[in-house]
């Protein structure tokens, strides 16, 4: 039997990622005793989110000779906790929000009918997004050795310059992640599964009309090929004509999977306002979602841009826009003195 306390924090994160500490960072010394649940393999993904998942990260300020990515929020996990943030290695499985203070129970204590383990006044969701992966054989040796799913966090890095590349996908972010890869491979190849691009007008004929990115209609990969060592390097890819399953391999070094995200949103589904794909909507320029009380920060609600600094920067957003909330919602109602002696504020 579960004998689990409740406890009640006037603000819970829930997440791992560079949103998730940044937010953890900015409440904790505003003094709000923030309760992080990073989650314990939430959504498949370890704690740290999809940085994990990345070798090298170039792009984030403060690092000139770059940093490993679980390095990199291993610091972030660092200096949250140095500020005082609590960090549950706990996944949140089901959460409440129909009323405040919100509810929420762990894999260990959501049985039907138990208790919650814990409430909140406000809750930051920073739960992420996962890149869709096409479980090609090979995939998981070379992953991060040749293959990835973000072009503008590990394009630069020196496997892949000067190299052929190639790109599956064929809407925008194919389009673009190949124009963005072609700065550094010697070519850039994008597969189609169909006969035509789902790319706008504009972006179709941009590729199209780039001297190093050429598109391979009907063609699909069926695997991942690379050195037969540990941490090897991948080195070829054999496709297939889906017109009359002939198969080839060609060289290359480097393979981006560009068809799409799945937002982590299971916790919130039907309780808050999400868009067609499955991104939770948030007020322009702000946090706030559809539920007063409830911040989304990170990939879970953007869709666009998806950068570790990017994320950050909405942690940052989703933590002021918390400590206001708290702040007013404090100033709404009197402090009461209880029978016991002790002081509370019915608004919270």
């Amino acid at each position: 039997m579960n004998t689990a306390r409740m406890v009640h924090s006037k603000v819970v994160i829930i997440g791992s990622g560079p949103a998730a500490h940044t937010a953890a960072i900015y409440l904790s010394r505003a003094e709000l005793s923030p309760v992080l649940y990073e989650g314990m393999l939430a959504n498949g993904t370890a704690a740290g989110g999809q940085l994990t998942t990345t070798t090298d990260v170039e792009n984030f300020p403060g690092f000139p000779d770059g940093v490993g990515g679980q390095e990199l929020m291993e610091k972030m996990r660092k200096q949250s906790e140095r500020f005082g943030t609590e960090i549950i290695t706990e996944t949140i499985s089901k959460l409440d929000l129909s009323e405040r203070p919100f509810k929420m129970w762990t894999e260990w204590n959501d049985a039907p009918g138990s208790e919650p383990v814990r409430t909140a006044d406000a809750v930051i969701i920073a739960t992420g997004a996962n890149a869709r992966r096409l479980n090609l054989p090979g995939e998981e040796t070379y992953w991060q050795n040749g293959i990835s799913a973000c072009a503008v966090c590990d394009g630069a890095v020196p496997i892949f310059r000067n190299k052929p590349l190639y790109v599956i996908g064929g809407g925008d972010s194919a389009a673009e992640e190949a124009m963005f890869l072609a700065k550094y491979g010697s070519s850039v190849t994008v597969l189609v599964r169909r006969d035509k691009l789902r790319a706008s007008k504009v972006m179709a004929e941009r590729l199209l009309a780039h001297p190093k990115c050429n598109v391979r209609f009907n063609t699909v990969a069926t695997e991942v090929i690379g050195e037969n060592k540990p941490n090897g390097l991948m080195t070829h890819l054999r496709v297939k004509s889906t017109v009359d399953d002939k198969e080839e391999i060609v060289e290359a070094n480097g393979l981006f999977y560009a068809v799409g995200h799945d937002p982590a949103n299971g916790l919130v589904k039907d309780q808050v306002k999400l868009d067609e794909d499955g991104y939770i909507v948030t007020q322009p320029g702000t946090s706030y979602t559809s539920v007063e009380g409830v911040f989304a920060c990170g990939d879970v609600q953007d869709k666009r841009y998806r950068q570790a600094i990017t994320s950050a920067g909405t942690g940052c957003v989703a933590a002021l826009d918390a400590e206001k909330f708290i702040a007013e919602a404090g100033e709404a109602q009197p402090t009461v003195e209880t029978n016991d002696g002790y002081k509370t504020n019915p608004a919270l």
